[in-house]
């Protein structure tokens, strides 16, 4: 398969191009490093991504910024970094993108666990995980060509608990390895509609 992989330098995101890259082609894009720049808080960057990079058989996403802190603190403004990143910005992937994706082919978005397993300062993250949830549910139904969407819904990872690890007070952190088998059963598998939550 052609894969995009868009937030290929992350922690995750090179996770999963480790998981796949034996089998598969890979062209990533991000802000920097990439094959290809993409900002996806804009939709006109999006665009020029997908007519750079062209047709593919698979999209995914381990991108999305958000906003943690105190719901006391958390100002319009502040939210809308969530909403215009990791919700928006995900959600346009697949709405400028399904032209780009081969028959039969999917899309893989992320969420995130505190959208069912809610942590302090965590409510804008929370609110755009769970939107993104029920927009991959409902469009699962709808998508054309027989094209799959999932999402992936990350527990708190090792490799990143020296950063995240004070807002997950009493979680297990998991190896990012395992969150890459999640992202390699939505591309490689059959199933639509699907979070796929690592816990």
């Amino acid at each position: 398969m052609r894969i995009l992989l868009i937030g290929a330098s992350g922690t995750i995101g090179n996770a999963v191009r480790e998981e796949l890259a034996d089998r598969h082609e890979f062209i990533s894009a991000g802000r920097n490093g990439a094959d290809v720049s993409v900002d996806i808080t804009s939709p006109e960057s999006i665009r020029a991504m997908y007519q750079t990079v062209g047709k593919v058989d698979a999209v995914v996403s381990t991108t999305g910024s958000t906003h943690f802190g105190s719901f006391l603190e958390l100002t319009p403004e502040n939210n809308e970094i969530s909403i215009q990143s990791k919700l928006k910005g995900q959600v346009n992937l697949v709405l400028l993108g399904h032209h780009y994706v081969n028959d039969r082919g999917s899309f893989t978005l992320t969420s995130g666990i505190i959208m069912d397993d809610p942590i302090v300062g965590g409510t804008s993250s929370a609110m755009a995980g769970g939107a993104l949830k029920a927009f991959v549910t409902s469009a699962a139904i709808e998508m054309p060509r027989g094209i799959r969407i999932n999402s992936v819904s990350p527990n708190v990872v090792k490799e990143s608990i020296k950063k995240y690890g004070p807002y997950f007070p009493g979680f297990e952190p998991v190896p990012v390895s395992r969150v890459a088998l999640a992202f390699r059963k939505s591309v490689e598998g059959g199933q639509t509609g699907q979070t796929y939550t690592v816990y």
